[in-house]
This record gives C-alpha cells, sequence and structure tokens, in this order.
C-alpha cells in the first residue's frame, strides 16, 4: 500500500460514493470505446460493492459513442457521389440517442459478465426543478442501492431543452461533472470521485513539466495560481468544469477527489485514503499551514520577512524574542499535552528508546527553552557588526560588516526541542527560516511553530519560519538554490548523505557522533571516572555523547581501570570490544568502531599510546568531539596538535560541546564540516560577512590620479 494521507483520515468512514466517469476515460482516442479501461474500472466496482459501499455511477460518453456510430453507418450508406459532397455535422441529440444505447448495452454486459445489476436513469435540468421529482429519484436510488444495484446517471441530451450538448451552460448542472457534483448533494452522498485524464489537478497545464500536482486544493491559494491548459479532446469543459464542480461540492460539505481514470486499482487506492489524485474539502483552509504549501512560495516568503525583521532596531528584535520566550511558558500545558501525544504514539509504534528519549520534553525542559530563547535576546546583537575597516584611499573607507545568510532549510529529526532553539536563532541572526522535523514529532513540532510565530509582529510576518510537514516538499525545497542559502541536516548519517546527495545548496552539519575519550596512562583516574560516566550517562542520545572508549593499554591490569568497568555495567552500559578489549574483558566484539550507538552502549579498546589513539580516531571517528584524560602535557599538546576534529577537550567531558554550554545561547547543530562554521553552530555560523564602502565621488578611471592607503583604522565600539 502507498502513503497514507493523515488528511484523508475521513475517507475510512465513507459508505456512499458518487463516481463520475469523463468521456477521455470511457473512450479511447479515436473515438472508440476503451473497452479494457472500461472492464477494469466495473472490476473495482464489483469489489466495492461486494464489501458494502453504495456506488452511485454518472457516466459520459454516449454524445462520442453516438457519432462514432453514425459516422459510420453514414459512411456505409452513402454513395461516392455523396462523400464528394459537404459532410454535414451531425445533430448532436440523434448522436445522444444512438450512444446512450450502445454506452448501456456495454455496461450491462460487463456487469452481468461480474454477476451484478445495473440501472439506467436518465435526467435533464428541468427535472431539478420538480420538488416531488427529486424525492422520487432519492427514494428510487435507496431502493436500487439497497438491492445491491449500481445505478448509472446521464444526462438525457436526446430531449434536453438545452440548444445543443455542449452549447449550453446554463442551468441548474450544464454537464456530467457539476450533474455527479448535484447527485452527491441530493442523495447525501458521503464523497465524490471525479476520474479524468491526468493524476489530478496541476498547478499548470499537466503537459508543462513546470506544472506540479496539487494533492489538497486550497481555495484561498489556489483559486487565483492555477493555469488551465486545453479543455478535454471529447468532453465539455475539461478540468476547469471538474474543479468547479468539485469546489461547489466540497463547499457543500461533500470531500470531492479528482484523480486518474488510467491508473489500475485507483478507486480503491482513493478509498484507503493513499496519497494520490487532488482532494477538495470545506475544511482544507485550515490546513494551509500545513499541507500542500508550494516550496517556492513558502521560501520566498521567509526572505522577505527575513529582509523586514532586518530592517528593525535591535531593540525591537530583542523584544521579538522575549515575547516568544513569554508564550512558549505561557502555553506550556499545551505544549506539554501535545509532546506526551507524541511520545505515547511513538512508544505504541515501538521506535527505539534513543528516539523516545530524543522526543520526551522532560520537566522543566519548556522553561529551559524559553529562558535559552531569553539569553539569546540578551545577548549582543550580531547584525551590523564592522568587524574590520579599512582606509582604501583619501575619503574612501571600505567596512566588512557582519551579515545575515537569508534563508535557512533545517531538516531534524526526533527532537522538538531543537525547532525552538533554531527558530530563535533564526531571528537573532535576521534569517528567514524553513523547518522540517520528525513525524514522530509532528504535533509538538506543530504547537511550538504555532506558539512560536504568533509571538512575531504582523511587521514581519509569521512566514518569517515555515513549517514543512510532508517528506514529499523536501526534493523541491533541496532544488531552490536560489532561495534557499544553506541546509542544516540533523540527524541520522543516512538523513544527512542523502540530503548532500540532492541538493547544489550549501549543506552544513554533521553525518555521526562518533565521540572518543581517551585514557592515557597519565590520567587521574578519579576524574577518569566522572569524565567517562557522564560522557556516556547525562544523555546517551546526544550526539556529544561518548561512544568509544580508548585506554591505555598500561591501565588493562589496574584496579581503578577495573572499577571503570564495574560502574559503567552497574549503571546499565552495553559494553562491546575492540579485537583487544573483546578478548580482554570477556565482551561481544563491535561488528565496526564506526557506530553511533545514542544509547547506554559503548565500544571500548586498548591502544599503545596516545599517538595510537590519535591514528584510531582519524580512521573510525566523524571528526565530532575527542576528549584525552592526562596529566601528562607532553601527551595532551600531542592530542591537541594532531586530532583535527570540530571540538577538542583535554580532562573535560563531551557534552560540554554544546552552543549553550559554549554560551552561545543556544546552537542550531554541530557541523564537523571544514568549510564556514565549525563545532556548536551558535548566532556566529549563521552569518557572513559584506562590504561597505564609502566614498565621496571617487571614480577608478583606470587607476589613474588616486593613491590607494590600504590603512587598518580602528573599529568604533
Amino acid at each position: 500500500m502507498g502513503d497514507v494521507d493523515s488528511s484523508r483520515g475521513f475517507l475510512r468512514d465513507v459508505k456512499r460514493i458518487v463516481l463520475k466517469v469523463g468521456t477521455a476515460v470511457v473512450t479511447r482516442n479515436d473515438g472508440r470505446i476503451a473497452l479494457g479501461r472500461l472492464g477494469a474500472l466495473c472490476e473495482q466496482l464489483k469489489e466495492l460493492n461486494t464489501q458494502g459501499y453504495e456506488v452511485i455511477l454518472v457516466s459520459s460518453g454516449a454524445v462520442g459513442l453516438g457519432r462514432q456510430r453514425l459516422k459510420y453507418r453514414q459512411l456505409v450508406n452513402s454513395s461516392f457521389a455523396d462523400l464528394q459532397k459537404p459532410q454535414v455535422e451531425l445533430d448532436g441529440k440523434a448522436c445522444a440517442a444512438v450512444g446512450q444505447n450502445c454506452l448501456m448495452a456495454l455496461y450491462d454486459t460487463l456487469f452481468s459478465q461480474l454477476d451484478v445489476s445495473s440501472a439506467q436513469l436518465l435526467v435533464t435540468d428541468s427535472d431539478f426543478r420538480d420538488r416531488d421529482f427529486r424525492k422520487q429519484l432519492s427514494d428510487t436510488v435507496k431502493s436500487l442501492l439497497s438491492l445491491k444495484v449500481i445505478p448509472i446517471f446521464n444526462e438525457n441530451d436526446a430531449v434536453s431543452t438545452r440548444r445543443a450538448p455542449y452549447e449550453d451552460s446554463s442551468g441548474i448542472f450544464w454537464d456530467n461533472d457539476s450533474l455527479a457534483a448535484l447527485l452527491a448533494l441530493e442523495l447525501k452522498a458521503d464523497l465524490l470521485v471525479l476520474l479524468s485524464d491526468v493524476e489530478g489537478l496541476y498547478s499548470g497545464p499537466p503537459s508543462d513539466p513546470h506544472s506540479k500536482l496539487i494533492h489538497t486544493y486550497i481555495k484561498e491559494k489556489h483559486q487565483t495560481e492555477i493555469t488551465f491548459g486545453d479543455k478535454s479532446r471529447v468532453g465539455r469543459g475539461g478540468m476547469t468544469a471538474k474543479v468547479k464542480a468539485a469546489v461547489n461540492a466540497a463547499y457543500a460539505g461533500i470531500p470531492v477527489i479528482i484523480t486518474s481514470g488510467y491508473a489500475p486499482e485507483n478507486l480503491t487506492k482513493v478509498l484507503q485514503g493513499q496519497h494520490i489524485g487532488t482532494l477538495f474539502h470545506q475544511d482544507a483552509h485550515l490546513w494551509c499551514s500545513v499541507k500542500d504549501v508550494d516550496a517556492r512560495g513558502m521560501a520566498i516568503a521567509a526572505r522577505e520577512s527575513s529582509r523586514r525583521l532586518q530592517a528593525m532596531t535591535s531593540e525591537q528584535r530583542k523584544k521579538i524574542l522575549l515575547d516568544i520566550a513569554d508564550a512558549i511558558e505561557a502555553n506550556a500545558k499545551k505544549i506539554d499535552v501535545e509532546n506526551e501525544a507524541d511520545v505515547s504514539a511513538a512508544q505504541q509504534a515501538g521506535y527505539e528508546k534513543s528516539l523516545v528519549a530524543r522526543l520526551a520534553l522532560k520537566p522543566g525542559k519548556i522553561s529551559s527553552l524559553a529562558n535559552s530563547v531569553r539569553v539569546l535576546a540578551n545577548m549582543e546583537d550580531p547584525i551590523g557588526h564592522v568587524l574590520k575597516k579599512t582606509e582604501l584611499a583619501d575619503g574612501l573607507v571600505l567596512e566588512k560588516t557582519s551579515s545575515p545568510l537569508g534563508v535557512l532549510l533545517i531538516v531534524f529529526e526526533s527532537r522538538p526541542d531543537a525547532l525552538v532553539q533554531i527558530a530563535s536563532l533564526a531571528i537573532r541572526s535576521g534569517n528567514g527560516l524553513l523547518l522540517k522535523g520528525g513525524k514522530e514529532a509532528k504535533r509538538s513540532n506543530a504547537i511550538l511553530h504555532k506558539v512560536i510565530t504568533e509571538a512575531i509582529p504582523e511587521s514581519v510576518g509569521g512566514k518569517l519560519i515555515g513549517l514543512v510537514t510532508s517528506r514529499e516538499e523536501i526534493p523541491d525545497l533541496l532544488k531552490l538554490d536560489d532561495v534557499i542559502d544553506l541546509v542544516i541536516p540533523r540527524g541520522s548519517n543516512k538523513l544527512v548523505s542523502q540530503i548532500k546527495n540532492s541538493t547544489k545548496i550549501p549543506v552544513l552539519g554533521h553525518a555521526d557522533g562518533i565521540c572518543h575519550v581517551y585514557v592515557d596512562k597519565s590520567a587521574n583516574m578519579d576524574m577518569a571516572k566522572r569524565i567517562v560516566l557522564d560522557a556516556k550517562l547525562d544523555y546517551p542520545a546526544a550526539c556529544n555523547a561518548m561512544e568509544t572508549l580508548l585506554v591505555h593499554k598500561d591501565l588493562m591490569h589496574t584496579t581503578p581501570f577495573n572499577d571503570l568497568i564495574v560502574d559503567l555495567r552497574c549503571e546499565g552500559v552495553t559494553l562491546y570490544g575492540g579485537p583487544r578489549a573483546s578478548t580482554f574483558l570477556h565482551i561481544p566484539e563491535a561488528h565496526s568502531f564506526h557506530v553511533e550507538y545514542s544509547s547506554l552502549a559503548c565500544t571500548i579498546e586498548f591502544v599503545d599510546d596516545v599517538h595510537a589513539a590519535i591514528d584510531h580516531i582519524h580512521e573510525h571517528g566523524s571528526a565530532h568531539t575527542e576528549c584525552i584524560i592526562a596529566e601528562d602535557q607532553e601527551v595532551v599538546n600531542a592530542f591537541f596538535g594532531q586530532v583535527d576534529s570540530a571540538a577538542v577537550f583535554h580532562n573535560a567531558s563531551t557534552r560540554f560541546c554544546d552552543g549553550a554550554r559554549f554560551g552561545l545561547g543556544a546552537e542550531v547543530g554541530i557541523s564537523t564540516s571544514r568549510i564556514h562554521a565549525r563545532g556548536p553552530v551558535g548566532v556566529e555560523g549563521l552569518l557572513t560577512t559584506r562590504w561597505i564602502l564609502k566614498g565621496s565621488g571617487q571614480v577608478v578611471n583606470g587607476d589613474k590620479g588616486i593613491i590607494y592607503t590600504h590603512k587598518d583604522l580602528p573599529i568604533e565600539p
């Protein structure tokens, strides 16, 4: 089964369906009946009928079939002389009369082969003006459905008072799309499905490669953005007519899905709630912030809002952050409720304990998050700092200043607290932001996003921070190298690798957090025990937790080392060993040294000296955070001088590698990249530089008459 769309959960309760089949589905390009397609459709309807669904069919195609049949008879009955004369267009009503007979005969044959009964009901526009007719229609259909008979409706074009089937769009209904919508209302259907010759509604002509399928139609957003292509090759109005009928039905309370009648089993997939076709629903506007939002539009809106944010004063930006902190605390109960729902769902789904641990907002966490936002607010404004000031020539001064990057796309897994940190950092650094959190934290992310964006003043706009909820949008976002300036993935090695391989946008982040602690023979072992236990136990799921413990070989037979191993085991840490440690400690051998456990587990190995430890780290590490515990300064200097990870510590837990603990206020992630920011990425890592040149009318003119001084000038505080 394909992906189930959560917005289509109502389809589980559908019983009565009105299905409209267009002429383009019923017939082939040459006008003849599409027997294979029609047969497959009848088989689907038979299955639905057997499963207890009440199916009402509205079928076009009669006029086209009649025209094809009459043209053939006309050709057979014509003399050679007749064929030389100008051919008169066939009467549309005559075509309808002949074609309707052919169409129903075909349906009867197909359904009879499937042991299903069908019934023909022909209606005209004027019929629906009669209240008694409408009541009788409802009673008749109810009776047919109770007998498991499939009613097949069509407009009775042969006797309709319209001037011609294709020319008159007046009245209560004007084609079979609007007839289907009318019947869905009259017969109190639970769902209307309009089958077309394309997958659904596109943002432009389906033949245009830039057109995108719209999965959920939002009238307020899409009615002015869609460009329709040509009308149907055979029907009356094509997609324009379908959308008009769908909107009318949806806003009257009947959900509608437009999808392809060409794809096998599409009707069955629709009823399973799969993410196909275009859904029209009266509540779609409520989903606008989280459903079917155009990726480019979201990125552009974030950029525009970021420019308004940058135009504010430092105090105004500070106030936004303080308001957000207050809003987070004021909504703590709501946030807790949504987070608990996410945690419960993750546990029921059988997610790993490490993921559930990252997902949960532990007691005091919300207050801690609010305080971290206040710390950021009270930091020095990072935007517009003069970093260097140079006199190029007399009266010509160049300044290098700090500047926001632009629009950031952050993709993160599990941790909803990351949303708050990232959003506050983006605001402090003047950047627009697009966020894609893990599905397991959907409710937590949604409430946090709502609380934060509602605290942003209208003069900036809540679109400064966009929340992407559908993974289908990520590929589109990763193509927007012209409007998104930096991607920061926070998650698994697989996630980071996929993103790096899928975009031309610069990517900042780390794939793994394989952090090492090396205990040298010169180490203070009481200190070593405290540091190792903290590095593993303080938060095992964190990317800065110790995953590999390297121990100098001379410590193998010592009591302090034995005590350390006992303490790790007593704390529930599962130990795996390298070739030497697994044999000595009688523990399972690790299948690889390049493992990020993110849980109460770690790898232990013995090394000959600090240089062997350094070699091990370079070969198996991820350049995240490494620690040496030693008292021999020469050994420490060798470790500092040669280990080239983003963070290198001496006699301190790897857990200190954190933006808040570094005094950055918060972090958007930890980067192991060697370009731009490295280690915990705070506000400064989200800034770039620009050049401001202040002159008094100078021109280059081949550098004639200008004397370059290139003199450094003091920077005013």
